[in-house]
């Protein structure tokens, strides 16, 4: 994310502290995966704290590009598999179920891809307006930048919750800043922006306000 090693520990801390409540709340089996998210998020911020440190010097080069590539391995090519999936699960809606199973499918091909470009091809990573850039000649272009937003917030404003897909507006719209404000810091601060609006997601599983909309909306 933004400025310092210390931020992103901070916030790892606090979100992963939501999380682990968020967990606590979680009532169906099938929900656990999307709950879980606050944690995944702060386990994943954890991650680019090191980072910072490894471009600081702080840590040697191999402990500094095993973290980079953690970091880009999870925001590149496993969140983009975990999130639709993790909506899926919860969806009751037939015609919903049909639509995000489409979309978890294609996210499993896309997300395949992704992967094979973060380990197979060389990712540069540096410090940039107090932010990090990571640079990935086959992951970062605009038709993989497209079939992203696809995959994920799609997925989410689709759902039949209302809380997911609130979730997913918030996320849009954070994209749209990101690439407009930040767009050569793309995964590092939109991975941050999320983490942090993730925390939502505890306030609706503890008073149990996560609830699908009517079955024609």
């Amino acid at each position: 994310m933004c400025i310092s090693a210390e931020v992103n520990f901070v916030a790892s801390a606090i979100i992963g502290a939501v999380g682990v409540a968020t967990l606590a709340h979680v009532r169906r089996p099938r929900d656990v995966l999307f709950g879980a998210m606050p944690l995944l998020f702060a386990l994943h911020q954890f991650v680019e704290g090191f980072v910072w440190l490894g471009i600081g010097g702080t840590i040697d080069k191999l402990a500094f590009d095993n973290a980079a590539f953690l970091f880009l391995l999870y925001a590149q090519g496993i969140l983009p598999i975990v999130m639709p999936l993790s909506v899926l699960l919860m969806e009751d809606v037939l015609w919903r179920r049909r639509a995000l199973a489409a979309i978890t499918a294609l996210a499993f091909v896309f997300g395949a891809y992704m992967i094979m470009g973060v380990v197979s091809y060389p990712t540069s990573c540096y410090a940039k307006n107090l932010s990090i850039v990571y640079s990935n000649p086959v992951t970062e272009t605009w038709w993989t930048a497209l079939l992203y937003i696809l995959v994920t917030c799609g997925a989410l404003v689709l759902s039949g919750f209302s809380v997911v897909r609130w979730f997913g507006v918030l996320n849009l719209i954070g994209l749209t800043v990101v690439m407009i404000v930040k767009s050569y810091a793309f995964s590092s601060v939109w991975c941050f922006y999320a983490a942090v609006i993730s925390v939502i997601l505890y306030w609706q599983f503890r008073t149990g306000k996560i609830r699908p909309l009517p079955a024609g909306a």
